[in-house]
């Protein structure tokens, strides 16, 4: 019986350039939105506008999700150590989780103050279309910021994208409520605006959390098919079967397999990891592979072993 643990050191360097351009985009978001997350919120006071002051504090949240993010880059850089074998890097799963719930709590705040508006809608300023155009421009920056960045494949990246792309929408929906309210002096369009853009936030603070607490359990890669990667490897010449099958991710980014190969006793054992290693590389984009080879007599002695009564 033997094993053997692969980890292509060219994943950790493409993973490197990948973090120093994500921590980068997070740093300079960070700045631009907590420098206009205070203009907005004066603004939004001194215009009584609850589309505004809405923003304002999702900018809050913003700049709180952002700032975790990069925390949690600089932390996920630490080196492994005896006692966390795997190093820090599913720190920035915990900040995703950490900012999908509080993109679901902002949601149920801005519901909760438009209920108030709705019941007596009070008198607000269209001026804060002008705030609205300044926030709506930052937000474009930000988010187009973020995209460059690692936003498809990294949870922690995509949960700041969303905070972001929530205050675009939040800008967006209080000018519409200004242009309303000037045209027609339709007060209540400010609350309305309010809970159009609430629900689009809960909606993604949703998935950023349940796709943050799937890693957490150690759910499988949701782009990789397990029946596929089994499927492949039993193609490999001298493999019989394939058991004891483990794939989940440390992070968005970096997906881990174990597994047991059982062979046929004539093939060379040495061969068989190289090529299955290279597969999991080729097809499925996974370096991170710990495979132990089992000869087929062996095999079938331990499953009789285990179904013996005791």
């Amino acid at each position: 019986m033997s094993h053997q643990h692969n980890h292509s050191h060219s994943h950790d360097h493409g993973r490197h350039h990948h973090t120093t351009s994500n921590k980068k985009v997070l740093f300079f978001s960070f700045l631009l939105i907590t420098f206009f997350m205070i203009v907005e919120a004066v603004g939004g006071f001194l215009t009584n506008s609850l589309a505004l002051l809405s923003d304002a504090g999702h900018m809050l949240s913003d700049a709180a999700a952002l700032g975790l993010s990069l925390l949690a880059f600089k932390i996920g850089e630490r080196q492994a150590t005896y006692s966390k074998t795997y190093g820090y890097r599913r720190v920035e799963i915990i900040a995703a989780f950490i900012n999908g719930l509080t993109l679901i709590i902002i949601s149920l705040y801005i519901f909760y103050e438009a209920f108030q508006r709705f019941i007596e809608p009070p008198n607000v300023s269209a001026s804060m279309m002008i705030i609205a155009f300044i926030g709506l421009v930052v937000n474009i920056v930000v988010a187009w910021m973020l995209m460059r960045g690692d936003s498809q494949e990294n949870l922690n990246i995509r949960s700041a994208l969303l905070h972001v792309l929530g205050d675009l929408l939040g800008s967006i929906g209080a000018i519409i409520a200004g242009i309303l309210i000037l045209l027609f002096d339709w007060n209540i369009a400010d609350p309305i605006a309010s809970v159009i853009v609430a629900l689009l936030i809960v909606i993604s603070g949703i998935r950023v959390t349940k796709d943050s607490i799937h890693i957490l359990m150690e759910g499988k890669p949701t782009n990789i098919n397990v029946e596929e990667v089994k499927s492949k490897l039993m193609e490999l010449p001298g493999i019989e079967d394939v058991h004891d099958f483990h794939i989940w991710s440390i992070t968005s980014e970096f997906p881990a397999l174990s597994c047991h190969l059982v062979v046929d006793n004539t093939v060379d054992r040495d061969k068989i990891l190289i090529q299955a290693n290279k597969l999991l590389k080729k097809h499925f984009d996974i370096s991170h592979s710990t495979l132990q080879i089992e000869g087929i007599n062996s095999h079938i002695k331990n499953n009789c072993n285990d179904c013996s009564p005791s």
